[in-house]
């Protein structure tokens, strides 16, 4: 089977692909970039430009499914221009893939399509599940509304689309978990706002058997990618401080305070989603990394 990546050079990328090549798979992947064309052994890239709506047609030949998780990093500042940059590498993005299906011969069955558990409004009592409509009206909540939107579009060209709500991903190759260690390990770690907020993680090793799961089993519908067992984030900083054989000395960082720091940013930090995983593991998935503590144990 050929499978075409968007967003191959990012931390789930990489690990996804390095998967896929173990397993025997063939993978295309796109860049925007023209000298990464060949910057990833054993795959095939191809160039786009989602601005000026430009893709190399070839990155479709022979492929069945596209695993689509391109996507601005949101923890960089939000600049006005940046805040668009994270719109429209989603959402042109997937316009992009759309037009280049809708207008030449393929064969592709199957899209899997990253979003986001920002999606769901921040609450610290409510467990939300795939069914749940408790939307977030923030900026990363109309983010990720209109970037399923912009994935629904391909059931319309008799594709099966996924959508994966993807968690705080954690990872030994950077991303949250390097950001959330830092403070802790130069002894200024402290929880964050009330600490209450419910952090919904995964570890990237169950993340990319998860994705392959709902690919072998040419699945579609809404998936929260998530462990099954949220914890707070006193929780959190605490493990990760017992793991790293630190002391948390501080008091909790005041909401205002990351605020001003942060901006709009402080959101994603300070809203609760508490993201059940029961509906993937109804499917027949089994997680790796079920606790904070099995998931830090191996990262840290």
């Amino acid at each position: 089977m050929k499978i075409l990546i968007t967003g191959a050079t990012g931390l789930v990328g990489q690990h996804l692909i390095t998967h896929l090549l173990s397993k025997g798979y063939e993978v295309n992947f796109l860049t925007s970039r023209k000298e990464a064309i060949n910057s990833l052994p054993n795959c095939t890239g191809y160039y786009w430009n989602i601005e000026k709506k430009y893709i190399d047609i070839a990155c479709i030949n022979g492929v069945s499914k596209i695993i689509h998780l391109a996507g601005a990093s949101v923890s960089n500042r939000w600049t006005t221009s940046f805040k668009k940059e994270i719109i429209n590498s989603r959402i042109s993005s997937s316009k992009l893939l759309y037009h280049t299906l809708q207008n030449n011969e393929h064969n592709v069955s199957q899209l899997v399509c990253a979003s986001a558990i920002g999606i769901y409004k921040h609450s610290y009592n409510n467990n939300y599940d795939e069914e749940s409509n408790e939307f977030s009206n923030s900026f990363l909540g109309n983010v990720v509304q209109n970037w399923e939107k912009s994935a629904n579009v391909f059931i319309d060209l008799d594709i099966k689309v996924v959508k994966i709500r993807i968690g705080v991903v954690l990872s030994k190759k950077g991303g949250a978990l390097e950001k959330m260690k830092q403070p802790i390990v130069f002894g200024v770690g402290a929880p964050l706002a009330t600490g209450k907020q419910f952090t919904s993680w995964i570890h990237v090793a169950d993340l990319v058997k998860m994705i392959m799961l709902l690919v072998t089993k040419n699945t579609e519908g809404v998936y929260n990618a998530v462990a099954p067992n949220p914890v707070t984030n006193l929780t959190l900083t605490k493990a990760i401080a017992k793991r790293l054989n630190k002391p948390l000395l501080l008091p909790n960082i005041p909401k205002f305070l990351l605020q001003l720091a942060l901006g709009e940013m402080h959101e994603m930090i300070c809203d609760s989603q508490k993201v059940s995983s029961l509906k993937i593991e109804n499917k027949g998935f089994v997680f790796q990394f079920e606790t904070i503590e099995k998931a830090l144990k191996n990262l840290l």
